[in-house]
């Protein structure tokens, strides 16, 4: 999981005032009850210290949210009386939860928010498509492409010695908008570094499609027969089948990192435990951390107010590491400010997927001599 999105968090200092919120309306008396729990957290970040102006901002943030069907949470992170960032979870929080600290608390966001797979989603017709894009960081792209040939499209029963000429006709404007779509769609999916290509709609579209797409992205395009582009149509089952293409990558990927994690633990170079791990994110050598997300863990580290990389177990090391001030946060939170500052990847796992010592392991950009 790239935590590039976090980084507005992490690029002024704190105190931060981090809130999970049960956004969910369900049943009469829906809003009121949303309204309770809101209030219950503004008094306990009141009881914290956060000032007013922040706790305006947030409050602000909570009411104007648009609504959304269904049950799920809202992660709200302020400073200095803005909200940085508005995330809505897939599901509510396991329960309410309101936080003043030097650092933003995201650890229960990371557990809920699915990394974020670029990919590229293709409705096609044989006029031509909509093309839906998701980028590495989450920013979504759209486009709309319509093919050069609007005539003939049909292959009208026009009877007579014209009929093959005009059947044939319809079926090279098909080919043609095909690979105007095609184009378009490599041209977004080549800038994105896209990692998957779902395309759906009329089914001779998307075989036509799939027949004009570079050889070199056909192994990461999925076809599938459902979605329309006629006005009105339900496209959950083309959603589904995305999500599904993404959770495979995703999935894949996640086997990647452990396989690369054993490797280097088979061979000695790959850091294990809260040190050794804090000691390769120091140095940058980190490209991506293992993590068992614990809740209830109590582990603490401590860091500087600007540079992610001052990071350190103890305080005579922060202060060795030129922090003039150091202050102890909660390990994940300085983790992951680490993590976002030097450009690496995390990935949360169980316990049971690969054995790390203190639940926490890395694997390594690149070994020196001055490696621990």
């Amino acid at each position: 999981m790239k935590l590039r999105f976090l980084r507005p968090l992490f690029d002024q200092p704190g105190p931060w005032a981090s809130v999970y919120l049960d956004a969910s309306r369900a049943g009469e008396n829906a809003d009121h009850e949303m309204e309770l729990r809101w209030r219950a957290l503004r008094e306990d970040l009141t009881d914290q210290g956060v000032d007013a102006a922040t706790l305006d901002a947030l409050d602000g943030a909570v009411r104007d949210r648009p609504t959304q069907p269904g049950r799920y949470g809202l992660a709200l992170f302020a400073c200095a009386g803005q909200v940085a960032l508005v995330e809505p979870m897939p599901a509510p929080p396991p329960s309410d939860e309101a936080q003043y600290g030097p650092l933003p608390h995201v650890m229960p966001l990371l557990a809920q928010r699915r990394a974020e797979v670029p990919h590229v989603r293709v409705l096609a017709d044989r006029t031509g498509g909509d093309l839906d894009a998701i980028t590495a960081d989450g920013t979504p792209r759209q486009r709309t492409v319509e093919g050069d040939e609007t005539f003939p499209l049909r292959k009208v029963q026009v009877g007579g010695w014209s009929h093959r000429r005009y059947q044939q006709a319809a079926e090279v404007s098909w080919e043609r908008n095909a690979g105007d779509v095609a184009a378009a769609t490599v041209d977004l999916a080549e800038s994105i570094d896209a990692e998957v290509i779902v395309v759906g709609g009329d089914v001779r579209a998307a075989q036509l499609f799939v027949e004009r797409i570079p050889v070199r992205w056909r192994d990461r395009t999925v076809r599938t027969d459902a979605g329309s582009r006629h006005a009105g149509a339900d496209n959950a089952a083309l959603e589904d089948v995305t999500v599904q293409a993404i959770a495979e990558v995703t999935d894949r990927h996640t086997r990647d990192i452990i396989d690369r994690y054993r490797a280097q633990a088979g061979d000695g170079s790959a850091p294990t435990g809260l040190a050794e791990v804090v000691a390769g994110l120091q140095r940058g050598q980190i490209d991506t951390v293992l993590l068992v997300n614990d809740a209830s863990s109590t582990d603490t580290l401590w860091i500087g107010p600007d540079d992610p990389t001052l990071v350190a177990a103890d305080e005579q090391t922060a202060r060795a590491l030129g922090v003039q001030n150091p202050q102890r946060v909660r390990a994940d939170a300085a983790l992951v400010r680490a993590i976002a500052g030097t450009d690496a990847e995390l990935i949360l796992v169980e316990p049971d997927d690969v054995p790390l010592e203190h639940g926490i392991g890395a694997v390594l950009r690149y070994a020196d001599a001055n490696t621990p």
